[in-house]
């Protein structure tokens, strides 16, 4: 009696059924459509209620060293920085371009809610970092998102870091 052939080739998976009708399915596209973006908190205070909140109600929100800071005031510096944020952010008001980046070395600046959608080029002691300002950079340190060095990555020792390698020439 022959052998059999086994047929090679691609089966069909068997069928699931998911359980939702064309309704549910309608449904679900629909919330999936309907869903926004997540909305930032700032200590509890949404961050478009942020903006409209003076300087004086936005300081009892930061921490002490942030509040310390906005009670000596800022030098002039700091508030001529945030007017050029303010004009270039004006420039491109309306359209979909976003603001052209304004360089700084003011890495001691705190991040304000008028900051942000801003672009800013940080100095970090070599070159100029570029910072996106979002919501949730609010009350920190400009500083912090420009890394003045640059991270050690641990791999393997290279030529000439072992004794059998006193002999090999390095050319």
């Amino acid at each position: 009696m022959p052998k059999k052939i086994k047929k090679i080739g691609k089966r069909k998976a068997p069928r699931r059924r998911t359980g939702m009708t064309e309704e549910d399915a309608a449904k679900a596209a629909e919330l999936k459509a309907k869903r926004k973006f997540r909305k930032y908190y700032y200590r509890g205070i949404e961050v478009e209620k942020l903006l409209d909140l003076g300087t004086r109600e936005f300081k009892e929100l930061v921490h002490a060293r942030a509040r310390r800071r906005f009670r000596r005031g800022l030098s002039d510096k700091h508030k001529s920085f945030i007017r050029r944020l303010r004009k270039a952010k004006k420039s491109v008001q309306g359209t979909i371009k976003k603001p052209k980046i304004i360089k700084t070395h003011l890495r001691n600046m705190i991040v304000v809610p008028e900051m942000v959608a801003s672009q800013i080029g940080v100095y970090n002691g070599k070159g100029y970092i570029h910072v996106e300002v979002k919501p949730d950079m609010i009350g920190y340190y400009l500083a912090e998102f420009s890394i003045t060095y640059k991270p050690v990555g641990h791999g393997r020792p290279g030529l000439g870091s072992t004794g059998s390698a006193k002999f090999i020439p390095l050319k």
